[in-house]
């Protein structure tokens, strides 16, 4: 349980579950308040796999952010929905590879920004900047002085918009909002997203959402096709769409992960 000294107490619901802290305790954080613990508790009596597919999903965002500085050679991510610090954070991994990468984070829940200390230390070569804005509006994000100043336009960035857009429903175009944001790039730079689907284990992941729904976080789950249309126009990287899982799987949590036990789909796509 976090220590609220120094917090903006005010601006943050402890009586209702939130997200990201749901996160942080399935996966054995200690941000998080008991609404929080409720509800997880609760969705992983209708999922027990779920602690495997978080795992798995945190698990891509490291092989994918990995990748992106190494064999990519991307020096500058922009980090949507960051959610509660966990180590490695993305500027850990990019920097240990290239100690000079430059990392934007974006989260609009102040429980975030009260712990995003972690966040912003840095490497003396590189450096990290976090907004609190909500990403439905890009334009937030993209006319930041933050953004501005740690980011430059003339060289590729990386957009990683991770476990987020499920939270998207149809009326608010979570396509389009990725759109925006990823237009103003330059070209060489990259999309990476991982997006929640009910295809592997519809009734189970379709008991989980309606927990959310009963706690005021409605779902958009998507198909395959529906995943598809986040990378049209874009040059996807091998080995495509896939379950995060399968995409580009280095041994350390894979072994013995069963495809029903993983409701989310990841990919990176280079923009031309």
């Amino acid at each position: 349980m976090p220590d609220n000294d120094g917090w903006p107490a005010d601006r943050i619901d402890t009586e209702s579950a939130h997200s990201a802290r749901i996160y942080d305790y399935v996966l054995g954080g200690k941000d998080y308040y008991p609404a929080d613990k409720e509800a997880g508790d609760a969705m992983v009596r209708e999922w027990p796999a779920m602690p495997v597919h978080m795992r798995a999903n945190r698990d891509w965002m490291n092989r994918a952010v990995r990748w992106l500085a190494e064999s990519a050679g991307i020096r500058q991510f922009l980090d949507i929905g960051t959610g509660i610090p966990t180590s490695p954070n993305l500027h850990e991994i990019a920097q240990s590879v290239a100690p000079e990468s430059r990392v934007v984070y974006v989260d609009n829940d102040p429980i975030v920004l009260t712990l995003s200390q972690g966040l912003l230390a840095s490497t003396p070569e590189g450096r990290t900047a976090y907004i609190e804005a909500d990403f439905q509006h890009p334009e937030a994000v993209l006319g930041s002085a933050e953004f501005r100043e740690t980011l430059d336009l003339g060289q590729p960035v990386a957009l990683t918009v991770i476990a987020i857009v499920h939270f998207v429903l149809d009326e608010d175009d979570a396509v389009g909002i990725v759109r925006r944001l990823l237009d103003p790039l330059p070209p060489g730079s990259y999309l990476a997203m991982t997006i929640g689907t009910a295809e592997f284990a519809p009734e189970e992941v379709g008991r989980v959402a309606r927990e959310y729904a009963a706690r005021g976080m409605p779902m958009r789950l998507r198909t395959m096709s529906e995943a598809e249309e986040f990378f049209e126009g874009l040059d996807l990287v091998e080995p495509g769409i896939v379950q995060v899982h399968k995409w580009c799987p280095d041994g350390t949590g894979e072994a013995g992960v069963r495809d029903e036990d993983i409701a989310m789909y990841g990919a990176i796509a280079r923009k031309g």
